[in-house]
């Protein structure tokens, strides 16, 4: 009665390769009350006294060997294999009370036990996913005793995920659709929509802790052990096996409050290594096939432009905007496509993100958008235009802000030009916008939502209609707002980086190997020679003798004179 006992009744998570169909789990339960210790002390009292009866001393043997075997059970149970109660055994004898298929197989099954040698156990029963009592048992109570016994959180939430499951309702039709979002979820709400549900198979180990006389009873059943199951090969066990550690203690209800000793161990059989590596080659065939059928859908040849064509492809994403007066933002934006790029016919080069609230973070109230968008176009080179200026793409983005009314704001403009150099670029455009002087002005933008807009979004940086020399702004009124990141993910693929014949030139800029930009590489091209020539003459001068170099002075300056 003084043994230790294990008290962390937790559940235990494991991942398996092989099949569950493979797991043996040995449960033995044992009865350690005080009844069996006192019936135990009584037998020795009469072994010591000589003057009692050979017969009574047989009959209080024979008894107390029959309650020690009844109060012991050991029993080997693999996975989803039912064993019957001794109250199913006597329910599924009638074949009155089978109402469903299931109920049929199992009196079927009860009649072959009772024609033959009987059911192997005693105590120790099954409950499998296909029985009715399944779902009952998910939200009975842990009866092992432990001081961690209060339910998590999210085991709270996870209690009735197998019974929503099986009684899905339908979405009401009487909720409008264009309110998406919920401000104020309740707590079923949460139930429903923010726990993941993964379909598990579960299956109980029960033990019937009724007196040897009295079993069968429905009230005397407890659970012993919990074991589920998924299609990726996650074992949960509740609780974990001991592995060598104190057993469990088990505590009934009632008056007469007993006390078992619950072990739990993993018996199943070891993969032998011939197993094993015949199990290793079906893997390395199964990978094998599957990599050729990924080929074969890929094809062999590496799609490549057409000469003189650059394509640029980018993934971009509107990551926060920071700096704004108002709340509840949202981004407007458009590509503009210089001459010379053209783009895919059915690719939307305009976009609008959701509307987002603002978060507090230092000083600034920021709002975390996290809209992905993905752009793809193509560069074609000109003979005729090789001599002037390579042009990148621009986007163009605008701020704006959704009051109670459901009336917005302009918050701000800017642009963004699309990098020229392929990779990572995280990229954070600072935004302005229109301002009209007066008292009036700012009681309209902030009563009735009406604020100066501008015709043209080029106009942020050069409007595209514009064919003079000089863009004058001067007596348009603007204030600075705040801004907007970007995370850029950038490609560039042309033949001109696998052409032979430019190896020499694969640290030039793309727009110079296709044909842009000329002038500029030239001119750069003297000036590097002419540094490397200054720096030449400077080393040589720097290595001659100073005696050298004064003689040469004074012939200079006879000569010149």
């Amino acid at each position: 009665m003084a043994d230790d006992w294990n008290t962390d009744t937790g559940e235990a998570v494991y991942r398996s390769r092989d099949a569950v169909k493979n797991l043996r789990v040995r449960v033995r339960i044992e009865r350690v009350t005080s009844t069996t210790a006192l019936s135990q002390h009584l037998q020795q009292q009469v072994l010591s006294q000589q003057d009692r009866g050979a017969i009574e001393l047989e009959t209080l043997t024979s008894q107390g060997n029959t309650g020690n075997v009844a109060s012991t059970e050991e029993l080997v149970v693999g996975w989803q294999e039912k064993l019957f109660s001794q109250y199913e055994m006597d329910l599924f004898q009638n074949e009155a009370v089978c109402q469903t298929p299931l109920d049929r197989q199992y009196h079927t099954e009860v009649k072959a036990l009772n024609r033959g040698k009987g059911r192997r156990n005693l105590r120790i029963f099954t409950y499998t996913d296909h029985d009715r009592y399944t779902n009952c048992l998910q939200h009975s109570t842990d009866i092992l005793t432990t001081a961690k016994s209060n339910p998590t959180f999210l085991a709270e939430r996870m209690a009735s995920m197998r019974h929503r499951r099986q009684d899905r309702h339908t979405m009401d039709s009487s909720v409008s659709k264009s309110k998406i979002i919920n401000w104020e979820p309740t707590e079923e709400f949460v139930k429903s929509s923010h726990v993941v549900n993964n379909a598990m198979q579960t299956m109980h180990i029960m033990g019937d802790l009724g007196p040897p006389g009295r079993l069968g009873q429905k009230e005397n059943e407890c659970l012993l052990v919990t074991i589920k199951t998924d299609s990726n090969g996650t074992v949960i066990v509740k609780p974990d096996f001991n592995k060598g550690r104190e057993p469990y203690r088990i505590v009934t209800e009632g008056e007469k409050k007993e006390v078992w000793r619950l072990t739990v161990e993993n018996v199943s059989k070891a993969m032998k290594p011939d197993d094993k590596d015949r199990e290793q080659k079906i893997y390395k065939d199964l990978h094998a096939r599957h990599k050729d059928y990924l080929n074969s859908l890929l094809g062999q040849d590496f799609e490549m432009p057409p000469a003189g064509i650059l394509r640029y492809l980018m993934n971009g994403e509107i990551v926060s905007a920071e700096g704004f007066e108002y709340d509840n933002l949202y981004i407007h934006f458009f590509m503009e496509l210089p001459n010379n790029w053209s783009s895919l016919p059915f690719q939307s080069l305009s976009g609008v993100t959701q509307t987002c609230r603002t978060k507090t973070l230092g000083r600034e109230n920021v709002a975390f958008f996290s809209y992905p968008f993905s752009f793809e176009a193509f560069y074609m080179s000109e003979k005729e235009s090789e001599e002037s200026l390579l042009q990148w793409p621009v986007l163009y983005f605008k701020v704006l802000s959704l009051d109670f009314w459901q009336r917005y704001r302009t918050e701000g403009y800017g642009y963004l030009l699309f990098p020229t150099i392929p990779g990572k670029h995280i990229v954070t455009c600072h935004t302005w916008r229109p301002l009209q002087t007066g008292t009036v002005s700012a009681l309209r933008r902030f009563f009735i939502g009406g604020s100066p807009e501008l015709e043209d979004f080029s106009y942020v940086r050069i409007p595209g209609t514009f064919k003079g020399e000089r863009l004058s702004r001067f007596g348009f009124y603007t204030e600075t707002t705040g801004s907007v990141t970007f995370n850029l993910h950038c490609i560039q693929q042309s033949r001109a980086f696998v052409d032979a014949t430019m190896l020499k030139k694969r640290r030039q800029r793309v727009f110079e190997q296709l044909g842009g930009f000329s002038q500029e590489g030239a001119v750069c091209s003297i000036l590097e020679a002419f540094q490397r020539a200054r720096r030449k003459m400077q080393e040589a001068r720097e290595s001659l003798p100073r005696d050298l170099i004064n003689a040469t002075s004074q012939l200079q300056m006879e000569s010149s004179a």
